[in-house]
């Protein structure tokens, strides 16, 4: 039994084709709609603080160009077996999550995996403190994005107090030689810092209180790190100061402007790699084996999701 059409299947090629990339470009809108419940007076307020943003147009566009880049870096990495880490840090609402999405939006996320880890248990409390990383760290022709790391001891555990001095000390003695160990190993190693002022956090955080689709993103600690903003300002300084090394360096991204701040990220991390086309089989789709006493069982309407749209 022959399959109901698609409104698609009585599309000619041409228009097909056509149909499928305007619905890939709709994804890339739907990604980028941030304002769909927004209070009206909220959104107003922050557009004028952003006069100068990039425009739409400007930003699919080198946003779509870099994406194709990045296919190319996972193909080099994937073929050669390539080891790459890349660290996000920043504060609360700096944009890291956005950055990553749209980094990860077109890739395999069989090479390219985002690792976003939770508080430690009890039991990861008593380990040595790079012990719950070490099982996400990439193996050959894979690329691992951390949404925060390792640095969590010189930030929020310190900040918040869940670290001691001590703890704290002995983290920065020992991620140099950690970070150190690993770039020997053949990983390579890239650390993010997204920037953000201290208005520009303060109306992310009024966009989140009154945007019901985004209050799930504030926390007690995020509430936190308003108060103690000046003592995360200090963490951030030394941190930069005593763990940027010549092995694997901090990067500083701006992060005021979303759509600039991922299209600099993805630019950068592209030129920190000497990835180049790598070899690739031709692709021929093989005919179908048809059968002719083979006759498409009829379903129960039952098994069907009831088309409301």
């Amino acid at each position: 039994m022959a399959d109901h059409p698609t409104p698609t299947d009585a599309l000619p090629g041409r228009d097909w084709l056509e149909a499928e990339l305007a619905d890939s470009l709709d994804e890339d809108f739907e990604l980028d709609l941030e304002d769909a419940t927004l209070s009206l007076e909220i959104a107003r307020i922050y557009k004028e603080k952003h006069p100068d943003t990039i425009d739409r147009h400007t930003y699919f566009h080198a946003l779509i160009r870099l994406q194709s880049e990045l296919i190319k870096l996972q193909d080099w990495v994937q073929y050669h077996k390539e080891k790459v880490v890349v660290l996000f840090e920043g504060r609360d609402s700096a944009g890291k999550g956005g950055a990553i999405k749209r980094l990860t939006q077109r890739l395999n996320p069989r090479v390219v995996r985002t690792v976003a880890l939770p508080a430690p248990s009890d039991r990861e409390k008593t380990q040595w403190y790079f012990q719950r990383y070490v099982p996400h760290l990439p193996a050959g022709g894979e690329i691992v994005l951390f949404d925060r790391s390792w640095y969590n001891r010189a930030g929020v555990e310190r900040v918040m107090g869940f670290a001691s001095d001590a703890q704290v000390e002995q983290f920065f003695n020992d991620v140099p030689e950690f970070e150190r160990m690993l770039v020997r190993s053949g990983i390579k190693v890239v650390k993010y810092w997204f920037s953000i002022t201290d208005e520009e956090q303060q109306m992310r955080f009024l966009m989140r209180i009154h945007d019901p689709m985004k209050q799930w993103k504030l926390s007690p600690m995020d509430l936190q790190a308003r108060v103690r903003w000046e003592q995360y300002t200090k963490a951030k300084e030394e941190m930069l100061l005593r763990t940027s090394i010549p092995e694997a360096p901090w990067y500083i991204i701006e992060g005021n402007d979303k759509k600039r701040a991922r299209l600099n990220l993805m630019d950068h991390l592209l030129s920190l790699m000497p990835y180049e086309p790598v070899p690739h089989d031709e692709i021929i789709l093989p005919d179908r084996v048809f059968n002719p006493d083979y006759e498409r069982a009829v379903l129960p309407p039952e098994l069907y999701v009831p088309q409301k749209y």
